[in-house]
């Protein structure tokens, strides 16, 4: 079985509030996407996808996978104007003999062995497969005044993270139907925010939700910096 991750770093982090893009920001003397990078280095995943900014592909081969002798990294790509056409971009750059891919935002920094095992073991038993972990708190759904109107049971709720894991080639042929059809959904009003979504929106295939862990948080604005700082403490 061979496995791939693409690891999405293409984003602008405009809630960061900086000059320097989120992704090569450094935390504890490391640039943000190092993190998510050496756990995959570190682990069974065979090869890694880097899906960077355009214009970034040579700064990142050398500051940061050959700096950092990241060696599973087999191809660096630039990504589109959406998330999706990003993770579409870096799904054609896997290898063709892939089994499964692992799916993962670069901003997530604390993602474990563990985690990307769960998952795969999940993808192989349910062909798709999304980590996360339960709400801990009462979540409101509001009207369009910004008055409460629903209290959804908390127990079916899921704070969605990644990677998100899939057979490798369904996710690819789903990602190339939403090529061919993203002006139709955009028409319908559809906003495909995760890869979990092109699965449901393209396929009857159900996406199981398995346990990721409350410290696999997303760095997206200058607190997280923070929170992160302090489980790199712990």
């Amino acid at each position: 079985m061979k496995t791939a991750a693409i690891v999405l770093a293409a984003g602008s982090g405009s809630r960061m509030r900086s000059n320097v893009k989120k992704q090569y920001m450094e935390i504890n003397e490391k640039p943000l996407i190092y993190y998510a990078l050496k756990a995959f280095e570190d682990s069974f995943t065979d090869e890694v996808i880097l899906v960077v900014s355009p214009g970034d592909i040579d700064y990142c081969k050398a500051e940061i996978v050959d700096k950092y002798g990241f060696s599973k990294v087999r191809n660096i790509v630039e990504g589109g104007a959406e998330r999706y056409d990003s993770v579409r971009l870096g799904l054609h750059a896997v290898s063709d003999d892939t089994d499964y891919v692992m799916i993962h935002d670069g901003a997530r920094p604390f993602v474990t062995e563990d985690i990307m095992q769960r998952s795969v073991d999940a993808a192989r038993e349910n062909r798709a497969c999304v980590v996360g972990m339960p709400v801990k708190d009462t979540i409101k759904i509001s009207d369009t005044d910004g008055f409460s109107a629903q209290t959804p049971d908390r127990k079916t709720l899921w704070m969605i993270q990644t990677p998100q894991t899939f057979e490798y080639s369904l996710i690819r042929k789903l990602y190339d139907k939403l090529e061919e059809d993203k002006e139709e959904i955009k028409a319908k009003g559809i906003n495909i925010t995760d890869d979990a979504m092109v699965v449901e929106t393209f396929s009857d295939v159900k996406v199981k939700l398995v346990e990721g862990s409350y410290n696999n948080i997303k760095v997206t604005t200058p607190e997280d910096i923070g929170f992160a700082q302090a489980i790199l403490g712990n």
